[in-house]
């Protein structure tokens, strides 16, 4: 089961995403492979804008009384009625998954060490080729897949900011052509998808097929107006405060659609649960 009940750490250094940023932009435009074709206009649907949300990627439970839009993980089943998103880890091996990958598509440094998110005991998988990029979407793609068959709407694929834990190994290209080949697939099963956080890429949306956002923090932080630009108001916010929440909704409360949840994105009954 993916990240039960961990929310996605935020960009640490914003240095390291404007240089990543320029990288991406100033390719030398050589074919890499991982041409992705834009949906068709009508094949997926996509959310509501400023509709009740619940995200509940920590486990599923009933949800509350005017959600129209929720997140779930990807072992869990959608939600009837709703507008439904599958959540998946795209980019970062789970703890207890990282034996299930082979050897050579964990990202390695110069001395072969596994490169790892410290913050969630997660090795990166190694997109920085066009022939591990397809190898690993082969499996990332497996599990849309299931998201399309269970009859969930849209699939979440985090981490699409680990380029910039990658200690300079992958780039913010790495990151947009691997996500490319997951939205390809997806949009050919049904499926909407969305970006997941990594704000320094969202004017990059046409070269991705990325339909609409989900921003955690982006109160906190300044950036849910940024998000709203680029995805046409289409974005699904996740607040962790009390004054991330006041923000987002003093600014966006009638455009976007924003909770509050512990950080932990636990369920009723467990210590700490709060949703606003």
């Amino acid at each position: 089961m993916d990240r039960t009940g961990m929310p996605v750490k935020r960009v640490a250094a914003v240095l390291v995403a404007l240089v990543t940023l320029a990288a991406c932009t100033s390719g030398s435009g050589e074919d890499t492979g991982d041409s992705a074709a834009p949906p068709k206009p009508g094949k997926v649907r996509l959310p509501p804008r400023n509709a009740g949300f619940d995200y509940q990627i920590g486990g599923a439970y009933p949800p509350p009384s005017g959600v129209r839009v929720i997140a779930r993980d990807r072992a869990a089943d959608p939600a009837p009625g709703l507008y439904n998103i599958c959540y998946v880890n795209a980019f970062q091996a789970q703890p207890d998954a990282r034996d299930d990958w082979p050897a050579d598509l964990l990202l390695r440094d110069k001395k072969g060490a596994v490169v790892m998110d410290g913050d969630w005991d997660e090795a990166l998988l190694d997109i920085g080729t066009p022939a591990k990029r397809k190898r690993i979407a082969v499996r990332i793609n497996q599990w849309v897949d299931n998201c399309a068959a269970k009859g969930y709407d849209a699939v979440e694929p985090d981490n699409y900011d680990s380029y910039t834990r990658s200690r300079g190994l992958l780039t913010a290209d790495d990151a947009m052509s691997f996500i490319k080949l997951l939205s390809s697939h997806a949009h050919a099963r049904g499926l909407a998808v969305a970006q997941k956080n990594t704000v320094e890429l969202v004017g990059l949306r046409s070269r991705t097929g990325l339909d609409f956002a989900v921003a955690e923090e982006c109160g906190a932080y300044d950036e849910c107006g940024a998000y709203a630009e680029a995805f046409d108001d289409r974005v699904v916010v996740i607040e962790y405060t009390d004054r991330g929440l006041e923000k987002a909704r003093s600014g966006f409360g009638d455009r976007l659609s924003i909770v509050r949840r512990d950080v932990q994105v636990s369920t009723p009954g467990d210590d700490g649960y709060v949703r606003e």
